[in-house]
C-alpha cells in the first residue's frame, strides 16, 4: 500500500496532509509513506525529519502519487496531478465540492475515489476525524489573536497609578466550534465578551464561558438547528429581526468576529455596510467566513480593508494555515483515524468497506460517476 503526500497547490495553502508522528504511524499500518519534497516547509517540517520517520521523498507531485493507492491532501487537487497514481486511486482531503461540479466530475472521469473529509457525519465514532472541528477550533483561537493586534490596544482592564484601562468588547456572531474558542480565547485575555447565534443550544454554552448571549428567541430560534448540529437558514423576517438587535449593539464594540457558515451555501451577511459606518474609528471586523463570501458586506478575501471611518476589517484566507504548524499537526491526525478505519490490518492493504457509515457519508466520487447524493439531479 503506497501513500502519496503532494506539495499543495494551492499559493495561501501552508498547512500539509501528514506529519512525522502520522508516517509512523503509517509505517505500522505496513503503508509505503511518499512525501513530495518541501512538502512541509511551510508547516515547519523538514524533508529530513519525514526521512527519520520513514518515508520517501519524491522530486515531484508526478513522481510522488505515482503508484499510489492513496493520496492525502489538504485542498482537492486537480485530476491531472493524479495522473499516475493506481486506478480507483482513494483522495482523501477538503474537496470543498459545492461550486466545483465540473472539478469534482473531472476527478469521477479519472477513476478517483474521492473523499471529502468536511463530509464526516458527527458521530461519536468519527469525533478523531473531524477536520471541521479541529481546524476552525484553531480559527476562532487565531481571530482573537489577529484582533487583537489589529486593534492596538490592551483587552483586559487595568487599573495602574496613571489611570485605568477598560476592558475591551468583543462580540462573536456565530457560535460553533470557532466561536465557541474565540469566546474562550477572548475571555482568558480579560475582554468582555458577547455572542450570538440562532440555535437555541448555544445559549447556555455561550454562558457557561462567562459570556452574555444576545438573540431574538422568538418560536423560529427554538427551531433553528438542524440534527446534525448546524444552524438552519433563517428566514427574511427573522434576519431583519435579528440585524435591528445587532446593528446597536455592534456600534459598542471595539472587536467584532464573525464565524457564521451553512454548508453549501454562501455566507449570510451578518453586517451590512450601514453597521461598520456606526462603528467606532479603530474597532476591527474578522471575518472567518470570508472563502464563502464573507459575513460582511464589506469584506474582501485577502485583504485587510480600512473604511473611511478608520474600521479595519480582518479577511485572511485559510485562518487555520496561520497556524500551520498545529493545524497540520491535527489534520493529519484526522485523517490517520479514517485511513486506519479503510485498512485490512493482517494483510496490510488498502479494502475499503463501500457500505461502512463512514465511507458512504464521505465519497464524493467512484467507478467514474460522481456518487454522493448531494450532488444528484433532483
Amino acid at each position: 500500500m503506497r501513500i502519496a503526500v503532494p506539495t499543495e497547490h494551492q499559493g495561501h495553502e501552508t498547512r500539509v496532509a501528514v506529519t512525522p508522528e502520522t508516517v509512523k504511524r503509517f509505517r505500522g499500518l505496513g503503508a509505503e509513506v511518499v512525501v513530495q519534497s518541501g512538502a512541509g516547509a511551510t508547516a515547519g517540517v523538514t524533508d529530513a525529519e519525514y526521512q527519520a520517520a520513514g518515508a520517501s521523498l519524491a522530486a515531484s507531485a508526478t513522481d510522488a502519487v505515482a503508484g499510489a493507492d492513496v493520496v492525502l491532501a489538504v485542498r482537492r487537487p486537480d485530476a491531472a496531478a493524479l495522473a499516475g497514481a493506481k486506478p480507483g486511486v482513494a483522495l482523501i482531503c477538503i474537496a470543498d465540492p459545492y461550486g466545483a461540479e465540473e472539478a469534482i466530475g473531472a476527478l469521477a472521469k479519472a477513476g478517483v475515489a474521492a473523499f471529502a473529509m468536511e463530509f464526516m457525519p458527527r458521530i461519536t465514532r468519527a469525533q478523531v476525524m473531524d477536520v471541521l472541528s479541529s481546524q476552525a477550533n484553531l480559527a476562532g483561537y487565531r481571530a482573537v489573536i489577529d484582533g487583537a493586534a489589529e486593534y492596538g490596544r490592551a483587552l483586559p482592564m487595568m487599573m495602574t497609578a496613571a489611570g485605568t484601562v477598560p476592558a475591551a468588547k468583543i462580540f462573536i456572531m456565530g457560535v460553533g466550534v470557532a466561536g465557541l474558542q474565540a469566546i474562550a480565547t477572548a475571555r482568558r485575555m480579560g475582554a468582555v465578551v458577547t455572542a450570538t447565534d440562532v440555535r437555541p443550544a448555544t445559549k447556555e454554552q455561550v454562558e457557561s464561558l462567562g459570556a452574555k448571549f444576545l438573540a431574538v428567541e422568538d418560536d423560529e430560534f427554538k427551531q433553528a438547528q438542524t440534527a446534525g448540529g448546524y444552524a438552519k437558514e433563517m428566514s427574511q423576517e427573522y434576519q431583519a429581526k435579528q440585524a435591528a438587535l445587532t446593528a446597536s449593539h455592534i456600534a459598542k464594540q471595539d472587536i467584532v468576529i464573525t464565524t457564521a457558515l451553512i454548508p453549501g451555501r454562501p455566507a449570510p451577511k451578518l453586517i451590512s455596510a450601514e453597521m461598520v459606518a456606526s462603528m467606532r474609528p479603530g474597532s476591527v471586523i474578522v471575518d472567518l467566513a470570508v472563502e464563502r463570501g464573507g459575513n460582511c458586506a464589506l469584506s474582501k478575501p485577502g485583504e485587510t480593508v480600512i473604511t473611511d471611518n478608520g474600521v479595519k476589517i480582518v479577511g485572511h484566507l485559510n485562518m487555520p494555515g496561520r497556524l500551520a504548524a498545529t493545524a497540520s499537526a491535527l489534520y493529519a491526525k484526522n485523517l490517520f483515524a479514517f485511513v486506519e478505519t479503510l485498512v485490512d490490518k493482517e494483510k496490510k492493504t488498502l479494502a475499503i468497506n463501500w457500505d461502512d457509515e463512514l465511507v458512504r457519508a464521505t465519497l464524493l466520487t467512484r467507478d467514474g460517476a460522481v456518487v454522493h447524493p448531494n450532488f444528484q439531479p433532483k
